[in-house]
């Protein structure tokens, strides 16, 4: 799927924004049960813990991140994304909301991703053989690369921020079900 440059600069900038609707409709349909948040969370928390693994091998705009998630997939970050979307939205018991998140991650996160992609060739040449061997967003099966998880960079990218959300996303979950 290819989206014009124009749209997905426009969109680009819809994303943080976008996010915040999606808290607040979130927050607002919601209905989630206890066996909802049974099923739910734990995708959530595989999604959260994919996106720690991948900000602990990314050191953004210094080197091409190839080892850890990186080695199966070129984008863990937005998977891990979509994870915690899905496993929200499972949990939230309202089909609506999947609906809703499947339509920013389609029209907001693919644009990005590809502008991210178009970033990355320009800066790093040996991108264009990494794309060739590495799928974009569904993960193949091969060897993780020889780098090992950093702490430092996890915290350099800021994941914490992402844990944060996912803890407040479970205390309002939690706090609708009781």
């Amino acid at each position: 799927m290819s989206f014009p440059k124009p749209y997905a600069d426009a969109v680009a900038k819809l994303r943080v924004p976008g996010g915040f609707v999606m808290v607040a409709a979130f927050l607002w349909l919601s209905a989630p049960t206890w066996t909802s948040l049974a099923w739910g969370l734990p995708v959530s928390a595989l999604g959260l813990a994919l996106r720690a693994w991948a900000a602990g091998h990314l050191e953004k705009n210094r080197s091409l991140a190839v080892s850890g998630p990186y080695a199966y997939v070129r984008n863990p970050l937005y998977i891990g994304t979509l994870a915690v979307a899905a496993g929200f939205v499972l949990a939230s018991r309202q089909w609506v909301l999947g609906v809703l998140f499947a339509a920013v991650f389609l029209l907001i996160y693919l644009p990005v991703v590809e502008l991210e992609e178009q970033h990355l060739r320009s800066l790093f040449p040996q991108y264009v053989d990494y794309a060739q061997r590495v799928p974009r967003l569904w993960p193949r099966i091969g060897a993780p690369g020889t780098k090992r998880f950093q702490w430092p960079l996890y915290r350099r990218n800021q994941e914490y921020q992402a844990l944060a959300g996912f803890l407040a996303g479970v205390a309002v979950l939690i706090w609708k079900a009781w």
